[in-house]
C-alpha cells in the first residue's frame, strides 16, 4: 500500500510538470497582476463615424508653412502658396551706399522639417510680387487668395532636397568668401532688374523704416508651376519662424575710400512673427469617394478620411452607449480605449498614413476641447487628475494601428457628466498635438469603419471598455 502511494504521488507531480510546461512560448511572459487590466472587457459598442469637412483656419501662427500641389490617388489633389512680408535689415535705416548695381538676388527659403510626397520629382517653383501689402491686412484664412502680379520675378525648377545641408559663401569685404554649411533651404534667383528697379533704386525714405518698405515693396508671391513639374508631386515646408529663411542681396557699390567698387551681402529677413506669412490652401475631392461621403453625411461607409490642411476630418459618436450603461449598472471604467485600423493599401509610398492623430471633442459652445484624458491643463486652468501622459494617437507600424486611451472620457460619458456634442479624429503632426486644424503636415490617413461581427482581416474601429461592475 506504502509503494500504491508512492506511485501515486509520483504520477500526480508528473502531470502537474507537464501541464505546466505543455506551453513553452509562455514561459516568463505572465502577466504581472499589478498592472493587469481587471474586470470585464465589451468591445461591441456601435461607433458611428463620419468623414467631415475640416474648419477653414489661420495661417499665421503655424510652425511650418506648405507649399507644394500634390496628386494623390485616393484624396485628388491638393495645392498650396505662399504669400510672404519681406522686411528690412534689422537696424536703423538701411543704405545701398553709392551707385548699387545688383549682381545677384536669391530668396532663400529654410525647409520646416517635413515633406509629404515624392521628392524625386521635378519641381518648378515660380515667384511674382504680391499687389497689395497684406502686413496691413487682418485676415489670413486658409481659403483666402492673394493677388499677384502676372509678372515671373524668379523660377526654380529641378529636384528638391528637404533633408540635405546646403553649402553656401560668405562674402568677406577685401578678403576671400568663407565657405559655411546651412540647414536645408531652397534658394530661388529672382530677375536682376526687378531687384534693381525696386529695392536698390528705392528712396531713401522707403528705406527709413520697416513700415515704409513694406507698403512700398508689397511682398512676394511663391508656388508651384504645375505645367513645368513632373510627377505626383509633393507638399514641402518652410520655416519663417527664424532669421534662415530671407531675400539676399548681392550687390557693388563704390568705396567711399579706394573709388573701387566692393561686393557685399545683405539679408531682408522674412520672419512670420515680424510681419505676416500666409497660405492659400486648396483641394479639389472630384471624383473621390471622399466626395462621395461628403454628399451623403448619414451614411455609415467601410471607411473614413482624414487629411491636414484644412481637409476632412472623421465625427465620431456612440449612439448606443447610454443602454450599455442602463444594462451594465454602476460601472468603474478600468481602462477604454479607442483602437482605430487603417485601410489596407492606403500607406502606399509615397503615401504614407498620418504618424499621428488628434482626438478631441466639442463643448456646448462647439469650441475644441481636449478630452480628460490628455487634458495637461493650461496657465488658465487645471489639468484633469485622470491626465497621465500616456494619451496615445501614434501610428503603429506594425499593427497599422492608432490606438488612444479613452477610460477618463467614456467614464464620464457613462456617467452623464459630459454630454457628446461632438467627438473628432484628425490628422495632426508628430511633433505637435494640435487640435484646431492643422495646416503645419501634410500625412493623411484612412481609417476602418465600426463592424458589427468583424472577421480576421477586416479593418475596424472599435471600443474596447474594462470595467468593474460595483453595487
Amino acid at each position: 500500500m506504502k509503494f500504491i502511494k508512492l506511485d501515486l504521488l509520483t504520477l500526480l507531480i508528473s502531470l502537474f510538470l507537464f501541464a505546466s510546461c505543455e506551453n513553452s512560448s509562455t514561459i516568463g511572459l505572465e502577466v504581472d497582476p499589478s498592472i493587469a487590466v481587471q474586470g470585464a472587457l465589451v468591445d461591441t459598442v456601435t461607433i458611428n463615424s463620419r468623414t467631415v469637412v475640416e474648419d477653414i483656419t489661420s495661417t499665421t501662427s503655424s510652425a511650418r508653412f506648405p507649399m507644394g500641389f500634390l496628386k494623390d490617388p485616393i484624396f485628388g489633389t491638393t495645392e498650396s502658396s505662399l504669400a510672404m512680408t519681406v522686411n528690412l535689415p534689422p537696424g536703423d535705416a538701411y543704405s545701398f551706399g553709392t551707385t548699387p548695381v545688383i549682381d545677384s538676388a536669391i530668396l532663400v527659403l529654410k525647409y520646416g522639417g517635413q515633406f509629404y510626397g515624392d521628392s524625386t520629382a521635378t519641381y518648378s517653383i515660380d515667384v511674382h510680387q504680391l499687389d497689395a501689402n497684406i502686413s496691413r491686412e487682418t485676415s489670413f484664412l486658409s481659403n483666402r487668395n492673394w493677388s499677384y502680379s502676372s509678372t515671373l520675378v524668379g523660377n526654380k525648377t529641378g529636384k528638391i532636397k528637404p533633408s540635405t545641408a546646403y553649402k553656401v559663401s560668405d562674402i568677406v569685404t577685401g578678403k576671400p568668401d568663407t565657405l559655411r554649411t546651412v540647414s536645408p533651404q531652397i534658394r530661388i534667383p529672382l530677375d536682376n532688374s526687378f531687384i534693381q528697379n525696386s529695392i536698390l533704386n528705392t528712396s531713401a525714405e522707403d528705406l527709413k523704416f520697416n513700415a515704409n518698405f513694406t507698403r512700398y515693396f508689397r511682398g512676394l508671391h511663391v508656388q508651384i508651376n504645375k505645367t513645368n513639374s513632373t510627377g505626383n508631386g509633393g507638399i514641402m515646408f518652410f520655416d519663417f519662424g527664424s532669421a534662415a529663411s530671407s531675400l539676399v542681396l548681392y550687390y557693388k557699390k563704390a568705396n567711399s575710400t579706394t573709388g573701387l567698387k566692393d561686393t557685399v551681402s545683405i539679408d531682408f529677413p522674412i520672419a512670420a512673427n515680424t510681419n505676416p506669412v500666409a497660405a492659400t490652401i486648396k483641394h479639389d475631392y472630384t471624383g473621390t469617394q471622399i466626395a462621395t461621403q461628403l454628399a451623403n453625411p448619414n451614411t455609415q461607409f467601410p471607411v473614413t478620411y482624414l487629411q491636414p490642411l484644412s481637409g476632412v476630418r472623421n465625427k465620431i459618436s456612440f449612439p448606443y452607449l447610454s443602454k450599455f450603461a442602463a444594462s451594465a449598472g454602476k460601472i468603474v471604467v478600468n481602462k477604454a480605449e479607442l483602437v482605430i485600423d487603417i485601410s489596407a493599401g492606403s500607406d502606399a509610398i509615397p503615401f504614407n498614413a498620418a504618424p499621428r492623430l488628434a482626438l478631441y471633442r466639442y463643448d456646448i459652445a462647439e469650441k475644441r476641447q481636449n478630452l480628460p484624458d490628455n487634458n495637461a491643463g493650461s496657465p488658465t486652468s487645471n489639468a484633469d487628475p485622470r491626465y497621465t501622459g500616456t494619451f496615445g494617437g501614434y501610428y503603429n507600424v506594425l499593427t497599422k494601428q492608432y490606438v488612444f486611451n479613452v477610460s477618463g472620457y467614456i467614464q464620464d460619458l457613462l456617467d452623464g457628466k459630459t454630454t457628446d456634442y461632438g467627438t473628432f479624429l484628425a490628422a495632426t503632426p508628430s511633433t505637435e498635438f494640435e487640435i484646431v486644424p492643422s495646416i503645419a503636415t501634410a500625412a493623411r490617413a484612412v481609417l476602418g469603419a465600426y463592424k458589427k461581427n468583424p472577421v480576421a482581416g477586416d479593418n475596424v474601429m472599435k471600443l474596447n471598455i474594462y470595467y468593474t461592475k460595483i453595487n
